[in-house]
């Protein structure tokens, strides 16, 4: 248990060293902020307009961090002889490959926190054709971005620390205390006579998100075992596409009863599952954290599979 504990905190670190995570983390929440800002003249459906997309962003960036940070995680040590030498001692492959999917989804999780405190932060900025942008809530959680990269390069500069890392974490803190600000001590017109809200159903809707991500890390892993970064980042994106229309393409066909849609229907993970912005939109708000309980088991038993999987093929892997 040791081992598996120093190799995920080691594969954690790695990761949040990378500068292409905190660039993609930077990017996606600055985007999710974006989203905000404009006017769209939607005839009401902004706020659902802007709730949208921003969860948009949060899976497609999660899918990009998954894939980088798998390869990076995997691929690029049976590369440079990396794995080679950690497996030389006493560790065996499954621990090392479960200690990878650990740290793996240990950053993923800090990225759909930070992710998550934007999407909250732009249902609050969100306004329709009555509104007006919010500016305040702008400027200071730009600040708190800011504050996060002088942090980091103070400590990088001062103490010789990793500037990447100590932004990652320095951006955590920074978002949080700069959505609680603009939580409790501003406000936003939405529209006339109304201020606007922070739209709290969205919290679930983020959380299942992050049960796909761990899914696609799975897989990402999984891939990385024998494929390097182009190939993986192909067949991840393939099983994400075909993962959004799977109940079209099989699940029609699976109830009547074909055998190869059911099989297919069962191999390829249904993305729709963790898709809950449509009942976010309609008002079926009751039933879902006891879902988000049941998309936990599924995602669980899904990754496991396909860390079975991968386990699989890496033990089969010549890392020599």
């Amino acid at each position: 248990m040791r081992q598996f504990f120093t190799i995920a905190t080691n594969a954690f670190m790695e990761l949040v060293r990378q500068p292409v995570f905190l660039l993609l983390m930077t990017a996606s929440v600055l985007f999710e902020m974006f989203l905000a800002v404009p006017y769209y003249f939607a005839f009401g459906d902004e706020p659902k307009l802007v709730e949208n997309s921003a969860l948009a962003v949060m899976f497609l960036s999660g899918l990009f961090g998954a894939v980088l940070s798998a390869s990076s995680s995997l691929a690029r040590e049976i590369r440079s002889g990396t794995a080679l030498a950690v497996l030389s001692k006493p560790v065996d492959r499954i621990n090392f490959l479960l200690g990878k999917f650990a740290g793996l989804a240990a950053a993923l999780t800090v990225l759909t926190y930070v992710n998550t405190v934007g999407i909250l932060l732009a249902s609050r900025m969100a306004f329709d054709a009555y509104g007006k942008t919010d500016l305040p809530a702008l400027g200071i959680f730009s600040a708190g971005i800011v504050l996060a990269y002088g942090l980091g390069g103070f400590s990088n500069f001062f103490l010789r620390r990793t500037f990447v890392s100590d932004a990652v974490f320095a951006m955590v803190l920074f978002c949080t205390l700069a959505a609680f600000v603009v939580f409790q001590f501003t406000t936003q017109q939405e529209s006339l006579g109304t201020t606007g809200h922070v739209n709290w159903n969205l919290l679930p809707a983020a959380i299942l998100i992050l049960f796909a991500l761990w899914i696609l890390a799975a897989i990402a892993l999984a891939c990385s075992t024998r494929f390097d970064t182009i190939p993986t980042l192909a067949i991840c994106s393939a099983i994400f596409l075909l993962g959004l229309m799977s109940d079209y393409f099989f699940g029609n066909r699976a109830e009547h009863g074909e055998w190869w849609a059911s099989t297919l229907y069962s191999v390829i993970p249904n993305w729709q599952l963790f898709w809950l912005a449509d009942a976010i939109e309609t008002g079926k708000n009751t039933f879902q954290w006891s879902y988000v309980g049941k998309a936990l088991a599924y995602a669980i038993f899904y990754a496991g599979a396909a860390l079975a999987a991968g386990a699989a093929l890496f033990d089969e892997r010549e890392l020599s």
